[in-house]
């Protein structure tokens, strides 16, 4: 029998175990037997063994070579592919179109994480993630809610997002000092509202958050006297929180004509 495996603070390593928990949560993805899925940090196998009984095919990518070496040593090559590697320094692209993500991530790489999956968004179907339960407010948060942030703008310009339900630390080996949710991400379509150009996109919702506090017309530099504020219908005294994902996609475009790149 093997032995206990330690849970490593490095890889933020905090393992699930309540049954009842995880059935939720793959009742919530609701695999299908030819789905690809790809398993983000698949640990102890605690959503691997319900998911692989659901499925014919699963990818796993799990940075910790003790777990990964325990994992093909319970499972088949046949049934799971696992890849060793630091999901954050991973390639999706090389696992092809259709896919379905999910993962119990670890919340000292959460954002990095979301925003290195966001470059992926076309080749997927759904992601569905289990995050630190302020990182999912933020996700999902509304303008003009203390919750919306830089994150939910990016977020929200690519993703349709749902909170699912939360989590208690006691779920957890070791439990973690905070509560956990779980997060639904469905990927926008062609046609979804976007900035002409996105890489200015998002320059300009990280000036605008830079200094969350202070008026946009102090904020945005030089920029401010470039943009038709009353055209967008914002105002220069708003803060970066009052406005939309539409807006900022407005904002965007309007510096873009003015011919800031």
């Amino acid at each position: 029998m093997a032995a206990a495996h330690q849970a490593r603070k490095r890889f933020g390593q905090n393992f699930l175990v309540d049954q009842t928990v995880i059935s939720s949560i793959v009742r919530a993805i609701a695999p299908q037997r030819s789905d690809r899925l790809l398993e983000i940090g698949p640990g102890l196998s605690a959503l691997t063994a319900p998911l692989l009984d659901c499925l014919d095919h699963l990818t796993v990518i799990e940075i910790d070579r003790d777990l990964a070496a325990r994992l093909r040593n319970r499972y088949p090559a046949d049934r799971l592919t696992i890849v060793n590697a630091d999901a954050l320094q991973t390639d999706f692209a090389q696992f092809g179109e259709g896919l379905r993500i999910v993962g119990n991530l670890p919340y000292n790489i959460s954002s990095p994480l979301l925003f290195t999956l966001a470059n992926y968004a076309d080749q997927v179907i759904d992601q569905h993630f289990m995050l630190q339960r302020e990182v999912v407010d933020r996700m999902v948060a509304e303008p003009a809610s203390g919750d919306y942030s830089r994150l939910s703008v990016m977020l929200q310009v690519r993703y349709r997002m749902e909170k699912l339900f939360d989590v208690a630390p006691e779920a957890f080996d070791p439990p973690p000092r905070v509560t956990s949710s779980i997060v639904r991400m469905i990927p926008l379509g062609v046609d979804r509202p976007r900035a002409v150009d996105e890489e200015l996109f998002s320059k300009v919702v990280q000036r605008a958050f830079s200094q969350r506090r202070k008026m946009l017309r102090g904020v945005m530099g030089e920029w401010t006297a470039l943009i038709p504020w009353s055209e967008l219908g914002i105002e220069p005294t708003w803060r970066a929180e009052q406005v939309s994902v539409a807006g900022f996609i407005a904002l965007t475009d309007a510096l873009h004509a003015a011919g800031v790149r």
